[in-house]
């Protein structure tokens, strides 16, 4: 692939990260059949440095498409099996005292430990003690570790990609708001649909051999990074956002009555930064070389389904995040001018 372009021809940069994108969906396929709008969201966080999670029942190959992915990629891998007796320094390292065969004196030498990878695998993260889940969030966020007084910085570029079951939570520990807010998206990962689920019968029964190939070095990808950041977003786009995020937030002015009694915690300012970035790695995707609101949309319920919580009178309902998102696509206007000329969008904007 060739090395991508900054700062310059919009054009270039849409076929350069359409290029990646096709080479990488095609590599994909080779293994992974169907679950086209989780592989998208996966690859608009690699482009935007973000992270994910992914919640399914088991069975749905949120481990496999993950590790299919890192085989995409020239970059390092870790898997970190999440149990009940991990402990912080069994991801982050620690250090060992070992003899300095020269001098013949002891020293303490750091042992890394799967956090040093490029792509590290969460698997089952709400299966572990908050203890070891927060040893994650300095990685995840400043991108080293901290390890007695020494900090060690990271790899670059570093994702974290995490799995979680929703059905057995006998044994489980809550994944903290504070560290949800860390992933850029929530995944849901559902059933395939009959065709999908007939192919994978089908090739999963048989003998398989796959050829999957590196398709973007870190380098390349640290390139596509910045060419996304310099997607442009007008006013109106980052008003649409604001708007979104800002009607969570229970108590403030012009928030609409709904979220008022569904909601007991709104979304903070990254959800903002998250959509504007999905949203330009997402038109870059789609063949277009600046940020529409269609896209803020399209990436509302990854950003925001673990961003906000529900009290108990909408738990009691069966009244779930993605309905809430829902409602608040419905009754957020998209047109230009639109969201400036509502009385309680001023108000919210005037907060």
């Amino acid at each position: 692939m060739a090395e991508p372009t900054s700062g310059g021809d919009g054009s270039a940069a849409v076929a350069q990260i359409q290029a990646a994108y096709q080479r990488i969906r095609e590599q994909m396929s080779q293994v992974i059949v169907g679950q086209e709008h989780v592989i998208d969201q996966l690859l608009i966080a690699l482009f935007s440095r973000g992270h994910c999670i992914l919640e399914g029942v088991p069975g749905l190959a949120k481990t496999l498409m993950i590790s299919t992915l890192s085989r995409c990629l020239s970059m390092s891998f870790s898997r970190i099996q999440f149990t009940p007796d991990l402990m912080p320094a069994d991801i982050t390292g620690t250090e060992v005292l070992e003899e300095n065969r020269s001098t013949g004196k002891r020293e303490f030498r750091f042992l890394e430990g799967p956090l040093f990878y490029n792509v590290v695998l969460a698997d089952e993260i709400n299966r572990t003690p908050p203890k070891t889940q927060a040893a994650l969030l300095e990685a995840m966020q400043e991108r080293q570790v901290t390890v007695g007084r020494v900090r060690h910085q990271l790899s670059d570029p570093f994702f974290v990609l995490a799995t979680q079951n929703p059905i057995e939570q006998e044994g489980t520990y809550a994944l903290p708001e504070a560290q949800q807010d860390r992933f850029m998206f929530k995944v849901n990962v559902d059933y395939p649909n009959f065709r999908d689920e007939f192919s994978i019968a089908k090739q999963t029964t048989a003998l398989q051999t796959d050829s999957i190939q590196p398709v973007l070095s870190s380098e390349e990808i640290i390139a596509l990074q910045k060419v996304v950041r310099e997607v442009p977003a007008s006013d109106h786009v980052i008003e649409y956002a604001l708007a979104l995020v800002r009607q969570t937030r229970v108590g403030e002015e012009g928030v609409p009555d709904f979220v008022t009694d569904w909601l007991s915690w709104g979304a903070g300012p990254r959800a903002v930064q998250y959509l504007l970035l999905g949203g330009k790695a997402r038109a870059l995707l789609n063949d277009r070389s600046y940020v529409a609101t269609e896209d803020i949309a399209a990436l509302a319920k990854p950003v925001l389904r673990h961003r906000i919580v529900t009290n108990f009178s909408a738990e009691s309902d069966g009244i779930t995040p993605d309905r809430v998102i829902d409602r608040l696509l419905e009754e957020t206007p998209s047109k230009e001018g639109a969201l400036t000329s509502d009385p309680r969008f001023q108000k919210i904007f005037a907060a």
